[in-house]
């Protein structure tokens, strides 16, 4: 009897037991729960709206310096990466005669020759009887003018063929067509031919062989493309801030200077070109073609009252945000409207509607 009457006290303290925790867990979960927010005060700050422009770094002008005759490569003088001066040469060219035109220029220079020699003989006949008095000095002037004409329509036959030989002629060898020079001061950013390579000059179906390309390294521009949205709210004139991939730690003054007045159709969107004056300082080198980035101060607000934009709410036409009124026992907040001004993609302007003391109900911080 006495272990029957032991059991059956067991059985209801462990039934007792279930019942009591089953009622705590009701209890609990029954108990309204608390939401803790973080409390976050306005802030004077500066903000910027900014777009990032992606493009690349080039000389403002690049010089394409091409033969003023067709032939040969004959001599380079110079490779790309060096500091050239105007006036410097940089290849030679060697003629290479077509036969049609060297025929005919031997063909001049020949009958130039006859007349010359002729000439040569009427002139020394000319003379001998003016001196012996036997002709008018008007008669022998004539003479000495058809000589000298003569001779000098041999030597035009002559310098002639050897432009057509050689590519110059023996009075202006320090002109000649063969030697390519530089036409500016600057540093050679390629030369894309070899010795032994043909060239030709430019003419009407043909724009020519690049011999070298030359530019200005101290005058570069920052070349990009901005959206659509976006370019109606830049100006000439207007700062901006480059960087560099291949130079990270360093970033660039520039100004706006130029933007497209027509846009480009890219990938179904439509792009402006535009175009910036670079200030590099002189212990910087930059390479053409360098990739960059360009930001764009679009908006800027200074001194002004700022909050974090996840705590403003919108609704309609009506900006809010939740404003602490009590924190004892418990948070207490207010919905109060607000009028709201530039953004600059994490904080918002506050120009209405609340002071610095205030308190903003931020995220949901906990739950208790």
């Amino acid at each position: 009897m006495k272990v029957k009457k032991s059991l059956k006290i067991v059985g209801l303290v462990i039934v007792a037991v279930i019942f009591l925790g089953t009622f705590m867990f009701l209890y609990s979960k029954s108990k309204p729960k608390v939401t803790v927010y973080e409390v976050i005060k306005p802030e004077i700050t500066n903000l910027e709206k900014t777009t990032v422009v992606t493009g690349k770094i080039e000389p403002r002008d690049e010089i394409l310096i091409k033969p003023q005759i067709s032939g040969i490569i004959d001599k380079l003088y110079k490779e790309a990466g060096q500091a050239i001066k105007k006036d410097e040469i940089i290849a030679r060219v060697k003629v290479i005669p077509e036969m049609g035109q060297l025929n005919a220029a031997e063909s001049s220079l020949r009958v130039a020759e006859i007349n010359a020699k002729q000439e040569e003989t009427n002139f020394a006949r000319t003379e001998k009887l003016f001196k012996d008095g036997l002709i008018s000095k008007e008669e022998y002037e004539k003479g000495n003018v058809s000589y000298k004409q003569a001779i000098e329509e041999r030597n035009k036959a002559q310098d002639a063929l050897d432009i057509i030989r050689e590519g110059i002629t023996k009075k202006s060898a320090s002109y000649s067509n063969t030697l390519i020079r530089s036409t500016i001061d600057g540093l050679i950013l390629d030369i894309p031919i070899k010795e032994g390579n043909s060239v030709i000059l430019s003419n009407t179906f043909n724009d020519g062989t690049t011999i070298a390309t030359v530019a200005n390294m101290n005058d570069l521009i920052f070349r990009g493309n901005i959206d659509e949205t976006e370019v109606g709210r830049i100006i000439e004139g207007m700062p901006m801030k480059l960087t560099i991939g291949a130079l990270q730690n360093f970033s660039f003054d520039a100004r706006l200077e130029y933007i497209a007045p027509k846009g480009v159709e890219e990938n179904g969107a439509i792009n402006f070109e535009i175009k910036a004056a670079i200030s590099v300082p002189d212990t910087v080198v930059i390479r053409a073609g360098y990739s960059a980035n360009a930001e764009i101060v679009l908006q800027r607000a200074t001194n002004v009252l700022a909050l974090p934009e996840s705590t403003i709410q919108f609704s309609g036409d009506s900006t809010f945000v939740w404003v602490m009124t009590d924190s004892i026992p418990e948070q207490k907040f207010e919905r109060r409207e607000i009028t709201a001004g530039m953004s600059d993609g994490i904080r918002m302007e506050i120009k209405k509607g609340l002071a610095s003391d205030d308190k903003v109900r931020g995220a949901e911080k906990m739950n208790k």
